[in-house]
């Protein structure tokens, strides 16, 4: 007859603690399950197999520590059930297997492929999200099925309440969430049955968000400021930005001479490898005049230089992120000294364009120089900036009184 047991295990640890492990008998052989917790031996209770009372939050760890045998129990009860085999080389394989179809262990997997792709910036958004879900969980042991919609509202109130973060802070915390457990139901280590999301469970929708640019008179403000040599490049790389249609600032990094042929400008997006041309305006000309080409490396700006190979996309992502930082802080304090009130950022290069833009060119168009896939994505982003129907609906209104 087989037997579970939490038991500790007596090999000390470096804190004075003893591991915790369940351990399974059957036919006189014995395997362990450790559970990646460990107490003092003050604290533990061998006879009722329960931590004292003296143990911090002690019945909520009875609790994760009961629902642990019972785990085990549910996968002993289903083989059994199965007749599958129940002897311990077979149950030890089968919770090795159970751990490895939880969902941090599919959330290291996907973390590490974006490692290797060389996604670092979404690497590094995403992983404090997820082990933000494990501290609210305290444990990393948690099963597809265990993610309930009941599970993600309350982690819903935790981040607002606790961690006091915005609505879209909690929408991106749930989207990776729902892209690990898609990840789960594709490499089928979980029934879509237990999917948390949909219509009449967890529905994602991200809140709108307000994106001011600059206006014509703030970009010339920009353009005449008397500034020093770093302050100068960081001007610069914004204004090809905004010259350029509102190019990525990672794609403006990227440029190289070997880009421009013929009076164009020729390149992909990166985000999503959109290929386009443009002309070149004569004030972005003026500005790429300032920077001579280099016998080493055919980047027009240096920021990159220093990598010795930029394929390697991981690490190039990294010094985008580190120069973009940077060049951030100068743009700050360019805004203070020339007077503007505004957020000025690289990213904000690519929102003015849409502000000047407004209702001048046509949504197809727009699309074209945006390089967005969907012209929905173009409607989307363009309302942020289109303001003259309602304008003129409002004037309209305020005549009539």
């Amino acid at each position: 007859m087989a037997t579970i047991k939490i038991v500790l295990r007596k090999n000390v640890k470096a804190d004075g603690t003893y591991p915790l492990a369940i351990r399974y008998t059957y036919n006189r052989k014995t395997f362990y399950t450790y559970l990646e917790h460990s107490v003092r031996l003050i604290d533990w209770d061998e006879r009722t197999q329960r931590v004292k009372k003296s143990y911090p939050n002690a019945t909520r760890f009875n609790n994760l520590l009961a629902k642990a045998v019972a785990d085990f129990n549910d996968k002993l009860l289903e083989r059994e059930t199965n007749n599958a085999d129940t002897s311990v080389d077979a149950m030890r394989s089968a919770m090795v297997t159970a751990k490895e179809n939880t969902f941090f262990r599919q959330a290291a997997i996907y973390c590490d492929q974006l490692r290797k792709t060389g996604k670092s910036n979404q690497l590094s958004t995403d992983q404090p999200r997820i082990n933000r879900f494990k501290e609210f969980l305290g444990s990393d042991q948690i099963s597809f099925s265990e993610i309930t919609p009941t599970l993600l509202k309350k982690f819903t109130v935790h981040l607002k309440h606790t961690r006091n973060v915005t609505d879209r802070t909690i929408v991106n915390h749930l989207v990776v969430i729902r892209t690990i457990y898609n990840r789960g139901i594709a490499a089928g280590v979980v029934d879509h049955k237990y999917y948390p999301f949909g219509k009449g469970k967890i529905t994602i929708k991200f809140p709108d968000s307000l994106k001011i640019g600059l206006s014509a008179d703030e970009v010339k403000l920009v353009e005449n400021a008397e500034l020093s040599a770093n302050e100068n490049h960081a001007r610069n790389l914004w204004l090809i930005s905004f010259y350029f249609a509102g190019m990525r600032i990672s794609d403006v990094f990227r440029l190289k001479w070997s880009d421009f042929q013929n009076d164009r400008l020729y390149y992909a997006m990166g985000k999503n490898q959109k290929a386009g041309s443009l002309k070149i305006p004569d004030k972005a000309l003026r500005i790429l005049n300032q920077y001579p080409k280099s016998n080493t490396h055919d980047l027009v700006f240096h920021d990159l230089a220093s990598l010795l190979d930029l394929s390697k996309s991981y690490a190039v992502q990294i010094r985008i992120k580190t120069r973009t930082k940077s060049c951030n802080e100068y743009l700050k304090e360019i805004a203070k000294r020339v007077g503007i009130k505004k957020p000025l950022t690289m990213h904000i290069a690519r929102h003015t364009f849409g502000n000047l833009s407004g209702d001048k060119i046509p949504i197809q168009l727009l699309q074209k120089l945006y390089r967005h896939t969907s012209i929905t994505t173009t409607i989307g982003y363009q309302g942020n900036f289109i303001h003259q129907d309602a304008d003129e609906a409002l004037d309209a209104v305020l005549r009539m009184n």
